[in-house]
């Protein structure tokens, strides 16, 4: 079974950073195209970055652009989202998510195209 388990969420001061990971386990496809997703309270989970794994290339939600970088190890098991500059408006659980087919610029951000999820881990700013 795959398992996804985020960590290095927290509270933070506005401003300040924070580095999520996901370890994944137990896939045997080499799609492996892998993202971050966050939900906050009383709003709908939205696609935060995604990162294909065949090209390199990753794709950032416009709010967070120039603020959070994705990337992956070099045996491609472990996902990160460094954060800075955190906003409160970036408060949310944060989701880690493996897609079952390979992304682009134009449908990175689907929730349909996730096949596994993490668990999530909150990340508070204030």
């Amino acid at each position: 079974h795959v398992q996804l388990v985020e960590s290095g969420g927290g509270s933070v001061q506005p401003g300040g950073s924070l580095r999520l990971s996901c370890a994944a386990s137990g896939y045997s496809s080499i799609v492996n195209c892998m993202g971050w997703y966050r939900q906050g309270i009383g709003e709908e989970r939205e696609g935060v970055a995604g990162i294909n794994v065949e090209t390199g290339t990753a794709y950032y939600r416009d709010s967070v652009k120039g603020r959070f970088t994705i990337s992956q190890n070099n045996p491609k098991d472990t996902l990160y989202l460094q954060m800075n500059s955190l906003k409160p408006e970036d408060t949310a659980i944060y989701y880690c998510a493996m897609f079952k087919t390979y992304i682009s610029g134009d449908n990175w951000h689907r929730r349909e195209l996730v096949g596994y999820w993490g668990r999530g881990t909150q990340v508070t700013v204030s």
